[in-house]
């Protein structure tokens, strides 16, 4: 017999299942936390929750039993992943659950915003007849920017074509042929559509690209009345530039349902007129509710009956021993994703991972789907992992395939991995293990050389001549920039070349602009990996 915890107030149709589900039996204890909520947990097989329990570190001490956690939800930050995965216990999500009601709410703000809803029905209690003062705009024949496609934004792209509007959006990690299908016009970057949009919205994580996406810098190629809508994540709109553009009237109208800090009840924006806010209620329907009961309840059942696994956020279901053997080139191949990913300017459209030597002979499979993970661990609003990386690439219409050779070139094993843009580009890497645990890069585009996998990393092209490393190490040291370790790689003498720096600290856009400003320099990339021995949770 299996027991599970329900930690947060869930629908009545997921308790009817779990009253249903042969060889479990639950209780529900909310309101739980510390000492408390470890002390349960530790009665428990399995777990569901939502957003209002904390479950860390502390939570999960000395927990011998705990098997999995569903959030009934998508967000999993309330969970410690990390500590779960040392635990052995599988963390699991319900993605799908409110796509239609985050994406219907999107729509309701932008109609709201559009027709003046709020203050015309606000004028009416007030015991005011005034049709002039609200008059609206249509939503038909506008152009719509989504920022983010995967579930929710594409639903949201459905919906506005629907209404008649012309959909531009951005997501790197999608086809052109899936956007053709949903008629959406792709743009390489957000600020291109910028000047073309009548309304903008959002589907995407908040991470440190995203963040302040519509800023103070940006605004002025903003269209003139522009509408914003952010139903994702708060902090993706500067607070500042929703102001200053309200002000000036180059935004017409802003619809917030998420803010930086929540709860949230005080805000300068609520005291304007254009602003249309909620209280995070893109998830808050009944039928999304029901949703992500019953998924969560099924997730869980079905793991602990039949050891089935679907939507991990973590690694807990890898063999350990398997695990081990592998986690050197799983960190690998995760590495020269996060690599690729900031390597590369253009939209992927797919990708090849490539094993020589020792490695062809493991589970490659997993090797790939770390990588691919590696690849889209910042662009995307779902969470990465080993489990999930590659469905995720194939929903967004990116093709993933792998080739093992026993031939083991220069190396007793290596992992190369290449990526093909939309701009018909391949870019390649190549990563091998020097003892244990010491990620080296040994191969970039078709230079062969010795990097470091690890920490920050500068990475510049330029023309093999006399003087350029000098010149690039005598900057560093006049911006105070430590270099760790260097390698170049060339063509042929006097060719092409590209060198790879890893540095202490990132350097600033100054001391960048310092280095291009070099004639021979043709271009440069800053890349940031974690620290080595540093792995991502669910490894």
């Amino acid at each position: 017999m299996y027991k599970v915890i329900v930690l947060d107030n869930i629908a009545q149709e997921g308790l009817d299942l779990l009253d249903a589900a042969e060889g479990i039996e639950y209780e529900v204890r909310t309101k739980l936390a510390g000492e408390e909520l470890r002390s349960a947990l530790a009665e428990f097989d399995g777990a569901i929750c939502r957003s209002g329990v904390k479950i860390t570190a502390e939570s999960l001490e000395g927990n011998k039993r705990l098997k999995a956690i569903v959030r009934a939800g998508v967000g999993t930050d309330n969970i410690d992943k990390t500590a779960s995965t040392r635990r052995g216990i599988i963390v699991m999500n319900t993605p799908a659950g409110n796509t239609l009601s985050t994406a219907e709410h999107t729509f309701a703000l932008m109609l709201g915003l559009s027709r003046n809803v709020a203050p015309a029905h606000q004028s009416l209690k007030e015991h005011r007849w005034d049709r002039k003062a609200y008059m609206g705009t249509q939503l038909a024949d506008k152009t719509l920017g989504v920022v983010g496609l995967g579930r929710i934004g594409q639903e949201v792209a459905k919906r506005a074509r629907a209404f008649e509007m012309k959909v531009v959006g951005f997501d790197p990690f999608i086809s052109a042929e899936r956007a053709a299908e949903l008629g959406i016009e792709l743009v390489s970057q957000v600020t291109d559509m910028l000047p073309l949009i009548d309304y903008m919205t959002v589907h995407t994580p908040l991470t440190p690209e995203t963040k302040g996406l519509i800023n103070t810098s940006n605004l002025d190629k903003l269209k003139n009345g522009v509408r914003l809508v952010n139903c994702a994540r708060g902090g993706i709109y500067s607070e500042a530039a929703l102001i200053e553009g309200l002000k000036s009237g180059k935004i017409a109208g802003v619809a917030l349902d998420v803010f930086d800090d929540e709860p949230c009840t005080e805000s300068p924006l609520f005291e304007m007129d254009g602003v249309l806010c909620t209280p995070h209620l893109g998830a808050s329907t009944e039928e999304a509710q029901t949703q992500v009961a019953v998924e969560a309840v099924q997730l869980l059942t079905n793991f602990l009956q039949t050891g089935e696994i679907r939507h991990a956020v973590n690694m807990a279901a890898l063999d350990p021993k398997t695990l081990e053997s592998l986690k050197g080139y799983l960190d690998i191949a995760y590495r020269l994703g996060r690599l690729l990913a900031q390597l590369n300017p253009e939209k992927a459209v797919s990708c090849k991972l490539i094993y020589r030597g020792e490695v062809a002979d493991q589970n490659t499979k997993l090797l790939t789907s770390s990588f691919c993970a590696g690849l889209i661990e910042d662009a995307m609003q779902e969470e990465a992992n080993i489990v999930n990386a590659q469905v995720i690439l194939q929903d967004r219409g990116i093709q993933v395939s792998s080739e093992s050779s026993s031939d083991r070139g220069a190396f007793n094993a290596s992992v190369t991995a290449e990526v093909v843009t939309d701009g018909g580009r391949t870019l390649t890497a190549s990563g091998t293990l020097f003892g244990n645990n010491m990620p080296r890069l040994i191969r970039l585009e078709d230079y062969r050389l010795e990097a470091y996998l690890d920490g920050v990393l500068f990475v510049f092209r330029h023309n093999d001549v006399p003087g350029i490393i000098g010149n690039v190490g005598s900057i560093f040291g006049k911006h105070n920039i430590n270099i760790a370790q260097m390698a170049v790689g060339r063509s042929a003498p006097g060719g092409d070349a590209v060198g790879v720096m890893n540095l202490d600290s990132p350097p600033s856009q100054a001391t960048i602009d310092d280095i291009l400003s070099h004639p021979h320099i043709t271009e440069i990339r800053l890349v940031q990996l974690p620290a080595a021995g540093q792995l991502p949770p669910w490894m």
